[in-house]
């Protein structure tokens, strides 16, 4: 079992989330940055999509109440193992030994936002329609995480032997996403893909598993009514009636009632994940 003796700003448990219930109004949740997730749970021989933490800025603190196998990935930040009144470093993207006792001590990231912890075993929390997500949205899956919370571990039998991945992680991508134009790119005056890719955008504090919401050019509509609700995916960039894009996350609602101008491409959705309030973000249409 695992002690939240600190959560930091903004901890949850995740794992791939609950697809096929977005028909019911249920999001799909899951890590924001699902290839660090993926990558934390190789690491320590785990199905990728098993649960883990997300932490959010870092400043969490974490007691192994059993000794265990971890790694941590994501947003790069300095780890500390602190054992019999002991301390030392550690390495991130790698299989880190806990020993029974052992805190895993995790200060903010020197870039990004989200970083995430993954166990051998993974997080045994109940699962709620098939995951173990905490929803932000729907309040569905555990609660966020706070000092005091005892999460338990799965069991590692039949679990596949520990091998250090062979693939280095990626190098932190530039701060440009990928996005292809409409579906309702004819809801805004002509030019207004070209506008939003034009200049950076800044994200705002009002960020969140839901949405980047980004501060810029505004981008105007040709058509003043209102949008039936319709579906949405991860990645849609809607513009509200004030103009400043939202680029929706995990938590995003499966339907909204403002245009999508572009959806920014699968690939670029761990990019936007890790986006933090104060970085600038810049579009790039691809051709479609």
């Amino acid at each position: 079992m695992i002690e939240i003796v600190a959560p930091g700003p903004y901890a949850t448990v995740q794992d791939l989330g609950r697809p096929g219930y977005a028909h019911l109004g249920v999001p799909r949740s899951g890590a924001a940055d699902a290839p660090s997730l993926r990558l934390a749970n190789r690491l320590v021989g785990n199905p990728e999509g098993a649960a883990g933490i997300e932490l959010t800025l870092g400043g969490a603190r974490l007691r192994f109440l059993g000794g265990a196998w971890a790694a941590v990935t994501g947003a790069p930040c300095l780890i500390e193992l602190v054992l019999s009144g002991r301390t030392t470093a550690r390495g991130m993207n790698a299989p880190l030994w806990v020993p029974e006792g052992g805190e895993v001590r995790l200060a903010a990231p020197a870039r990004g936002l989200r970083t995430y912890v993954a166990v051998r075993g993974g997080l045994d929390t109940p699962m709620t329609l098939g995951s173990r997500s905490t929803d932000s949205l729907c309040g569905l899956g555990p609660s966020p995480l706070r000092a005091g919370t005892v999460l338990p571990v799965g069991p590692v039998t039949g679990l596949p032997a520990l091998v250090v991945d062979a693939a280095p992680p990626p190098e932190t991508p530039p701060d440009v996403l990928r996005v292809l134009s409409g579906p309702r790119d004819d809801w805004f005056v002509p030019g207004a893909t070209a506008a939003l890719c034009a200049r950076p955008y800044l994200v705002t504090p009002d960020s969140n598993r839901v949405g980047v919401r980004l501060s810029g050019t505004p981008l105007r509509r040709a058509r003043a009514r209102e949008l039936p609700s319709e579906g949405m995916v991860a990645g849609a960039v809607q513009v509200p009636p004030d103009g400043q894009p939202i680029v929706f996350l995990a938590d995003h609602p499966p339907t909204g009632g403002y245009p999508v101008i572009a959806v920014v491409a699968p690939a670029c959705l761990s990019v936007a994940a890790q986006l933090r309030p104060g970085d600038r973000v810049r579009f790039h249409a691809r051709p479609g």
